[in-house]
C-alpha cells in the first residue's frame, strides 16, 4: 500500500510516497538502489510521460522478484526513486534501457543498507505523520460526500493513557485548550481512554494545526492519540 504525505526537511517542503506494507522485503533485500530523475518540462504530456517512466522502471526491477519499490522523495524538482534489491547487479543497466531514450536527467547510485536504516528515516512515516495521513483519508471521503469543509462543527478526538491518574489529569488540563471531555471509552489494548470534542473546520490545515497540537499536549502525559471523526455537514446550494 502506497501512502502520500509531506514533512519539513532544513525549511524544505519535502513530498513523500511510500509503500508501507513491506515486511516480507527487509531481511533479503540489503542494498539500496537511488534513482534521481528530473524533467524540464511540466506539462500535463510530458508529465503523463514522467508517471509512465516511473512505472516502467518499478515494473522492471521488480520483475522476478530483482528489487521492491519502497518509495519515492519529492524535492526541488527532483523525484528521488528508492529501492530495495537482493544485490546490486544489473539495476543501473536495466534503468538506463529504460531511460536512455526518455530525455530526462538521471542519476543513480546503490549502496549496502542491510537494516534499511534509509528507509526508516527518510521514507517511513512517524507516528504523527500516520495520524495526518489518516486525517488526509477522512477529508477526502468527506470531500466525496460533498462537505462543506469551511463549516466548523463538533468533532471528536480519541485518546488512550497507560493508567487513570493520567487520563485523569490530562482531562483536567486540556480544557484551556478549548477541548470538551465527552465520554470515556476503553478498548482491548488501552482501558484508560476518553473522547473529547473541539468546535472547528475539518480543512486539511485546521484538522493538522489540532492534531499536532493534542498530540504534542498528549506525549508530554505519555498518552496515546486515538484518531478522530465527526458528522456530515453537507454543502447548501
Amino acid at each position: 500500500m502506497r501512502e502520500i504525505f509531506s514533512r519539513v526537511e532544513d525549511s524544505a517542503l519535502i513530498n513523500i510516497e511510500v509503500e508501507v506494507e513491506i515486511e516480507d522485503y527487509e531481511g533479503s533485500f540489503p542494498w539500496l538502489f537511488s534513482l534521481f530523475l528530473k524533467s524540464n518540462n511540466k506539462d500535463a504530456e510530458c508529465f503523463e510521460q514522467f508517471l509512465e517512466t516511473k512505472e516502467s522502471v518499478i515494473i522492471s526491477l521488480e520483475h522476478q522478484n530483482r528489487a521492491k519499490y519502497v518509495g519515492t522523495r519529492i524535492n526541488d524538482g527532483w523525484h528521488e526513486f528508492y529501492f530495495y534489491a537482493k544485490d546490486s547487479k544489473n539495476l543501473e543497466v536495466v534503468v538506463s534501457a529504460i531511460l536512455k531514450e526518455s530525455g530526462f536527467k538521471y542519476e543513480s547510485s546503490v549502496v549496502k543498507d542491510a537494516k534499511w536504516d534509509f528507509y526508516t528515516k527518510n521514507l517511513f512515516p512517524t507516528e504523527l505523520e500516520f495520524h495526518n495521513i489518516q486525517s488526509q483519508n477522512i477529508i477526502f471521503l468527506l470531500q466525496e460526500e460533498g462537505d462543506e469543509l469551511l463549516a466548523p462543527r463538533d468533532v471528536e478526538h480519541y485518546i488512550s493513557f497507560d493508567t487513570a491518574t493520567q487520563k485523569e489529569r490530562f482531562i483536567k488540563n486540556i480544557i484551556t485548550y478549548g477541548f470538551e471531555f465527552k465520554d470515556d471509552i476503553s478498548s482491548e489494548e488501552f482501558e484508560h481512554g476518553a473522547a473529547l470534542v473541539k468546535f472547528h473546520s475539518v480543512t486539511n490545515e485546521e484538522v493538522r494545526s489540532v492534531v499536532e497540537e493534542l498530540y504534542e499536549l498528549i506525549k508530554k502525559e505519555h498518552g496515546y492519540y486515538e484518531g478522530w471523526s465527526t458528522t456530515l455537514v453537507q454543502k447548501v446550494d
